[in-house]
């Protein structure tokens, strides 16, 4: 078991449940477990167009997560990604109808399209006023006669229900939704598809692939891109988006599809504003989880132009906490560096061997960022090879900068650069390393006494001993060996990065909250980079 559930046959039931009891008594449901899901909102008066939503689950915080003032007023659940049944759906028209009739919006799906269409037929035969709109925004498949509805169908709920809480008749709140859902295109990728409980997950999408176009029930999508970085992800949806987007001011929903991190979600929407579109985006939603596919390894676009009219209801309050709200896309705002902390402008001066060691450095670290990241994922947060093969990646492009012809400067100069752009303890520790050298070396030392000064002060303040499983372990004895050459010093560098294996306990660094069955035989990731570093030198030399 992959997920936190407990009986499959309940997990609706009881995600339901643990919505509403949380939900500060906003929400409530109606009789009728477990047959019968339908969350209502808790002080609703029938004075207003109500609006109903509803499908399978698995798409939370759609539909019942979108319950509440300026919103929906009630969201049938079906079981995970299966229509509601016809009663379910009657009984919330029922339920939150009153004079002023109510609005069904509803996702273009076959079960969806019967259940909803067959409940509102019987509610307007008992004298009912209710109106069907049916969302139908993926682009995927731009040949498909019913193209199904996906994302887009959040900005049919936020318009059409703040219109309906500003008073609008039902007539004007389904016109203004047919007007969206007629502007709104929507496109998907994911990495991976979801895991549906009680099923063996589809494994379709390999590794190193992306998958353009699947739906939110992860039904496979029309092409399969090799996966390169953020920013062809976002161009090849946009590539698909653009040939439809007229030249108006667009609002655009960057909608989680479940299982992207916030990180990652926040470089989408970096690339998405400077892609060829980002001057039509005017308005942005998210980047957000809204209409999710359990835990897909995804997102979704949508993008839809907008009249005045429009634009005022999609900004207008909403009481639900999972609504981002919409916001303006402006230039990003920089703010000058205190005084003291503007970045620090050498002297340049050439020295071509210097040059060539200090590259050769930086290659062999940033040749060993996948073994040392996998390494310290054994023992701490895993980022140890991207933090020393992003400084070498800084310092090989800020090299013509650097005063190389004068060592105790560079040195310096070298500290100050990995103050500023290596991450982490180990960035700090190394500024100190290296600042240190640059003054023993300007008041004379020679470059071994130099280094271990360096190390000497970045004991003295980082903490760290012999034996403390730390970088320490590999580059104390690699320095007291190099009076007798590279060679020796690496092979001293290794047998103290080995000894590390051994120590099942460890006095300083992220290692300390790491129990001894993890520590057993792993290398210290730190110890192990000095290692590969006096190797990388030995072997070239």
């Amino acid at each position: 078991m992959s997920q936190f559930i407990n009986n499959k046959e309940n997990i609706v039931t009881e995600a339901v449940d643990g919505l509403i009891s949380t939900s500060g008594g906003a929400l409530a449901r109606l009789d009728g477990y477990p047959h019968i899901k339908v969350v209502v909102r808790n002080d609703w008066d029938k004075s207003k167009v109500a609006l109903i939503s509803g499908g399978g689950s698995g798409h939370e915080p759609a539909h019942a997560g979108l319950v509440g003032e300026g919103m929906l007023t009630a969201a049938v659940c079906g079981e995970v990604f299966a229509s509601p049944s016809v009663d379910a759906v009657l009984s919330a028209i029922l339920a939150v109808t009153g004079s002023e009739g109510c609005l069904l919006i509803i996702k273009n799906y076959t079960g969806d399209r019967l259940n909803f269409g067959l409940a509102a037929a019987r509610a307007i035969e008992m004298g009912f006023k209710v109106n069907m709109v049916i969302v139908d925004d993926d682009i995927a498949l731009p040949d498909l006669a019913k193209p199904r509805g996906i994302a887009g169908t959040v900005l049919v709920h936020k318009i059409a229900g703040a219109l309906a809480n500003d008073g609008g008749s039902l007539d004007e709140v389904t016109k203004v939704a047919e007007n969206i859902i007629a502007g709104t295109k929507t496109i998907g990728m994911s990495l991976d598809t979801c895991t549906v409980p009680g099923s063996p997950k589809d494994q379709r999408i390999e590794d190193g692939k992306v998958e353009l176009g699947l739906g939110i029930h992860g039904e496979p999508g029309f092409e399969k891109l090799d996966y390169i970085d953020a920013k062809q992800s976002i161009a090849a949806m946009v590539n698909k988006l653009e040939p439809l987007m007229s030249n108006e001011s667009h609002v655009v929903l960057l909608n989680n599809l479940g299982g992207v991190s916030i990180l990652e979600m926040s470089i989408l929407a970096n690339e998405l504003v400077n892609s060829s579109i980002g001057k039509k985006l005017k308005l942005i939603i998210g980047p957000a989880s809204l209409m999710t596919a359990i835990d897909m390894r995804g997102f979704s676009i949508s993008v839809c132009p907008l009249t005045a009219q429009q634009e005022a209801l999609l900004k207008s309050p909403c009481a639900l906490s999972v609504w981002p709200d919409c916001k303006e896309i402006t230039p990003i705002a920089i703010v000058d560096l205190p005084d003291g902390l503007t970045p620090v402008r050498h002297n340049p001066s050439k020295h071509d061997e210097t040059a060539t060691l200090i590259t050769q450095c930086c290659e062999i670290m940033i040749a060993a960022e996948a073994d040392l990241n996998a390494l310290d994922a054994k023992s701490g947060d895993g980022d140890t090879g991207s933090t020393v093969a992003g400084a070498g990646r800084s310092i090989i492009a800020a090299l013509e900068g650097l005063p190389l012809a004068d060592h105790p400067k560079l040195f310096s100069a070298i500290g100050q650069e990995l103050s500023q752009v290596m991450g982490g303890s180990s960035g700090v520790l190394l500024a100190i390393f290296f600042t240190a050298v640059g003054d023993a070396s300007s008041n004379g030392a020679s470059v071994i006494d130099a280094f271990k000064s360096g190390l000497n002060r970045m004991q003295a303040i980082g903490g760290a001993n012999l034996g403390d499983r730390t970088m320490v372990d590999a580059l104390s004895p690699a320095l007291d060996a190099l009076d007798n050459g590279l060679e020796a010093a690496a092979i001293a560098a290794r047998e103290g990065a080995n000894h590390t294996s051994t120590i099942l306990v460890a006095k300083a660094g992220r290692s300390t909250y790491v129990n001894e069955e993890q520590l057993k035989g792993n290398i210290d990731p730190g110890a192990e980079a000095v290692a590969r570093l006096f190797e990388g030198l030995s072997e070239n030399r």
